[in-house]
């Protein structure tokens, strides 16, 4: 498959880009060049292979949820630079 100036016109118009004539040759050769490269992938046998949203298998990350103690407000707060009680105390940030 080709691609012609004409289409390249078309597609520089919608994206709003002035091209030169040199650019436009340049750009003809370079889309022909992909999209004959994409049309190889027409000639793949893909029978039996189930459509998938990625390449590789993705497994889960997160370890189970197991109940366990906290910390604690002490030792969460041990190294604050500024507390009011069991609270952090920030500047504020509304005037």
């Amino acid at each position: 498959m080709s691609i012609t100036c004409t289409e390249i016109d078309h597609v520089a118009r919608l994206a709003r880009l002035a091209l030169s004539d040199a650019e436009k040759e340049l750009f003809t050769s370079q889309m022909s060049a992909i999209l004959s490269y994409a049309e190889t992938l027409n000639g793949l046998d893909t029978d039996g292979i189930s459509p998938t949203s990625r390449a590789v298998p993705v497994e889960n990350a997160f370890r189970a949820d197991a109940v366990s103690a906290s910390i604690g407000t002490d030792q969460a707060l041990a190294n604050a630079p500024d507390r009011v009680d069991s609270f952090f105390r920030v500047p504020p940030v509304i005037e």
